[in-house]
């Protein structure tokens, strides 16, 4: 997905989401200030104020609280949807559960922010590799970074693609949407998990399904929301999106994300950046499972 207002999900349009300053991994630097962050969300306030704008994402998951009266339809579980896109964002873009470390407010443009994992990893763990993974404008992925992972789902009858535009056709424009979401730990573990598996898809009671989303990372949150991607940072996000966010992180083998980056259906080949934390009550729904 590549445009400045994906998503999670975000736009029909894809955008460029991603990491660290190339060749870096260091979270210190290209930091905007505390105020830019809060003038971000003062934007976000303004532009949609008695707009009407349901309540959006992502948030803190160990907060049920929420102003937003706006509702719509749960979507179904994802066993009964079609999956319709799967990519990732560095950096966790929900916060809670085992990833609520802060990476600092970024450079204003969904990059060096959002969430990690709050765990401990071994130094084996954290062995460099001779290779970058994933690699794009905004840097690679290095052990020990946090991704979360959006697996996207449908009802309209499509077929896994790029971009959320693989979640309409034409015969459906208004499908309900449901984003399955898992944050995992990259780590240098050839018995870690293998991105391959846990993105492996296929058809499944006539539907098209994610066949391994891992099932012992916890309790899923399930809340109404928005699609994400920091090109909300600023403007709410008009699609209406329910989210089940695994509170629990996994681990998995950083080689086996850099072999799918090289090549799958969904064309990604680099991690999104993050939207701002939604923390403004106004924009937020109540979680109440």
């Amino acid at each position: 997905m590549k445009a400045n207002v994906f998503f999670l999900l975000a736009a029909t349009a894809a955008l460029p989401f991603n990491v660290n300053a190339k060749g870096t991994h260091s979270s210190d630097h290209g930091q905007v200030s505390d105020q830019v962050v809060a003038e971000q969300r003062q934007s976000l306030a303004d532009r949609t104020k008695g707009k009407g704008f349901g309540p959006q994402s992502p948030r803190d998951i160990d907060s049920a609280a929420g102003n937003n009266s706006i509702t719509f339809s749960t979507a179904p579980p994802y066993t009964e949807m079609n999956l319709c896109n799967i990519h990732f964002h560095k950096n966790a873009e929900h916060a809670g559960g085992e990833f609520t470390k802060y990476a600092g407010n970024g450079d204003g443009h969904g990059y060096l922010s959002g969430y990690q994992y709050s765990g401990q990893l071994t130094k084996a763990e954290l062995a460099s590799l001779d290779q970058e993974v994933c690699p794009s404008e905004h840097g690679s992925l290095y052990p020990g970074d946090t991704i979360e992972v959006h697996y996207v789902h449908s009802t309209a009858q499509i077929q896994p693609g790029p971009t959320l535009g693989s979640c309409f056709n034409d015969s459906n424009k208004n499908p309900q949407l449901r984003v399955e979401t898992q944050v995992y730990v990259l780590v240098n573990d050839s018995n870690a998990g293998d991105f391959g598996e846990l993105t492996k898809y296929g058809q499944k009671n006539e539907l098209q399904q994610a066949l391994n989303i891992p099932d012992d990372a916890g309790t899923p949150v399930q809340y109404a929301g928005s699609t994400t991607g920091p090109g909300y940072n600023e403007v709410g996000s008009p699609y209406q999106v329910t989210w089940s966010v695994r509170p629990k992180v996994v681990k998995v083998n950083i080689a086996t994300v850099g072999e799918w980056c090289k090549g799958n259906v969904f064309d990604e080949d680099h991690a999104h950046g993050v939207r701002n934390l939604v923390t403004n009550p106004d924009l937020l729904s109540t979680i109440t499972q």
